[in-house]
C-alpha cells in the first residue's frame, strides 16, 4: 500500500452534509417523519444531531 494511497472512510450520521437529503432516507418514515433511536440504533449524541440535519434540511425545502 502507498502513501499516496487515502482510504475512504465513510461518513457517520451526525457528519451527513445536509444538502443531500438521499443519505437520511434511512431515518426518516415515507411520510416524512423521524425515526426514534429505537429504530434506527443511533446514539443519542448521533440522533439528535441526525433530528437537526434533517430539520435544517426540511427548512432549506431539500427534503420534504
Amino acid at each position: 500500500m502507498s502513501t499516496s494511497e487515502e482510504k475512504q472512510q465513510s461518513l457517520t450520521p451526525e457528519k451527513f452534509p445536509f444538502t443531500e437529503p438521499q443519505l437520511m432516507n434511512r431515518y426518516v418514515t415515507d411520510t416524512g417523519k423521524i425515526l426514534p433511536r429505537k429504530y434506527t440504533g443511533l446514539t443519542a449524541k448521533q440522533q439528535r444531531a441526525v433530528t437537526t440535519t434533517i430539520k435544517q434540511s426540511r427548512n432549506t425545502l431539500l427534503a420534504l
